[in-house]
């Protein structure tokens, strides 16, 4: 007996069951469900599918054609390594004519990363940048299944820093993606570049958020917010935007505030000795558009307005005892500081308004010193809402924690999209931190939408800012959404419930605007 006669059962015995294991890899029966593949057959069902793996050159089996050029039959999943072979994996073995469309299959078991292919591609990444009374940046991306999903990137006086750079640095990267991994698709445009952060990426980034929301809810046939959690309440309490040179048309313009439905309104006043005031009774620039809010000015260079604190400081407060004395201690009332005050300034005036129990203090101090709220906490008991020009979370988390502020005002559009707003808010909660989200007129009804659909599904939500748009704004942006007795409602339209006419947008160009900027009276530049 021979050294290979020994061995030669236990040969046997290890060949046969692998011989067989082999030709099952050859034949995996399948079920009805969805694959992405480069073949298809019009009609066709399937007894099996045969998922072959060519070294070199694909060859086809009898009756197949193959698939058009471009076509990606070896794509793996996002968050996948790429495959360890050059040949592409195919699902062939059809009954009737092949074409090039979507195979739909379902795998009876789960197999390797590269055997669940994508159910979708972004094709077309599209910037529109419109000017319905003022100027929108509006992302559209549109898959191949037809489905498209709209974002909004407007950054108030830098909107075409942001549209060119979607459409040079962010668009090409979009192309082949699925639009189902929304959180892989905001970490790798996050992360893979070298720059990160500021308003321009964010906003950037924003729009991409939004927009692959927009295309899972209608993909799922949902509402944003019932994609992020549900219905929390049924509708966003609101608050409206009254103002004027003297306490008779501040109380006129309250009192047309809550006749629109608004239940809390913010209050803001000219002061004596100071000829303009940005967000005081400026007037409109073209008919239907709203007087009662300065938007950005139609102008080559931003207008100079004068400022004095001091008289701020002594005005404001008797501002609000006469708004008090007027409509009694019910109404909810804010005030916004925009970031003019020193931190003592600011504490000073907090102190000042507590008889009068505002819901809010908004933007006492600049943003960037931070540190200056811990000073502001501890001489008043204000609620504070802060955040309305931060970018990421790492800008408000410490406040947060720190029990620094009551609410969160960042905006979606300029905070990174719908995905790291419910983030934050989710980690304001664990600080009995609400929000209050920014929602003025350089927010599109893209943005301001999506950021509907996170206060309806929030636990700690507080106040939504809402300032209706123009007429021409609303021929642009058909939306959805309801204001009906002090509450906003995002609507139960799939995806966001706003979409952009693209032929109206074509009618308003782009032009340049500018928000006013400060002096102080000698001439020193100051906060707006």
């Amino acid at each position: 007996m021979t050294r290979l006669d020994t061995f030669r059962p236990f040969l046997l015995c290890y060949s046969v069951p692998l011989l067989l294991s082999s030709l099952l890899c050859f034949w995996i029966p399948v079920e009805y469900g969805e694959y992405k593949t480069g073949i298809h057959t019009e009609g066709a069902t399937y007894s099996a599918v045969w998922f072959t793996r060519k070294m070199g050159h694909e060859q086809l089996r009898p009756g197949e054609v193959p698939a058009p050029a471009g076509t990606r039959t070896d794509r793996p999943g996002p968050g996948f390594p790429p495959h360890d072979h050059p040949g592409p994996v195919r699902a062939v073995r059809a009954r009737r004519r092949v074409r090039p469309v979507h195979t739909l299959i379902r795998h009876n078991r789960a197999g390797p990363p590269f055997q669940r292919g994508n159910t979708m591609k972004i094709t077309e990444a599209k910037v529109i940048v419109t000017s319905p009374s003022r100027n929108f940046v509006t992302l559209k991306l549109t898959t191949d299944e037809g489905v498209t999903g709209i974002g909004d990137a407007t950054l108030n006086g830098r909107e075409l820093a942001v549209a060119t750079y979607l459409s040079d640095h962010v668009a090409p990267l979009l192309i082949d993606r699925d639009p189902a991994n929304i959180e892989d698709t905001w970490q790798f445009l996050y992360r893979s570049g070298y720059w990160r952060r500021g308003p321009v990426t964010m906003a950037a980034i924003a729009a991409v958020d939004m927009a692959l929301w927009d295309i899972k809810g209608k993909v799922a046939g949902m509402p944003v917010y019932q994609l992020l959690g549900g219905a929390s309440r049924r509708g966003l309490s609101t608050y409206g935007h009254a103002s004027g040179r003297d306490t008779e048309e501040i109380f006129d313009s309250i009192r047309s505030e809550q006749e629109h439905g608004y239940t809390a309104i913010r209050v803001q006043s000219s002061v004596p000795g100071i000829t303009a005031l940005y967000g005081v009774a400026a007037q409109p620039q073209a008919p239907g558009e709203r007087s009662d809010y300065q938007p950005a000015q139609r102008a080559a260079l931003p207008a100079e307005e004068n400022w004095d604190t001091r008289a701020y400081l002594r005005h404001i407060p008797c501002v609000f005892e006469a708004v008090r004395n007027e409509f009694g201690p019910e109404l909810p009332l804010v005030h916004n500081g925009h970031h003019r005050m020193t931190p003592i300034q600011a504490a000073k005036l907090g102190k000042s308004l507590e008889p009068y129990d505002l819901f809010w203090l908004e933007d006492c101090t600049p943003a960037e010193n931070q540190e200056a709220l811990r000073l502001v906490r501890q001489h008043t008991t204000q609620p504070l809402a802060i955040g309305k020009v931060f970018n990421t979370i790492w800008d408000i988390k410490d406040l947060i924690s720190e029990q620094l502020i009551d609410y969160v005002r960042c905006a979606s559009t300029h905070f990174g999209g719908i995905s790291p707003l419910k983030k934050v808010m989710d980690y304001a909660a664990m600080y009995q931190v609400k929000s209050g989200f920014h929602g003025s007129t350089d927010v599109s009804p893209v943005g301001f939408a999506a950021q509907l659909h996170v206060g309806m599904a929030i636990h700690n939500f507080g106040l939504q800012e809402y300032m209706p748009l123009s007429e021409k704004t609303n021929q642009v942006f058909r939306q959805h959404m309801t204001f009906e007795n002090g509450l906003l409602h995002p609507s139960d339209t799939p995806g966001l419930g706003v979409e952009i006419d693209e032929d109206e947008a074509e009618k308003y160009e782009y032009t340049t605007a500018h928000l006013p900027y400060n002096r102080l009276t000698d001439g020193t530049v100051h906060d707006r």
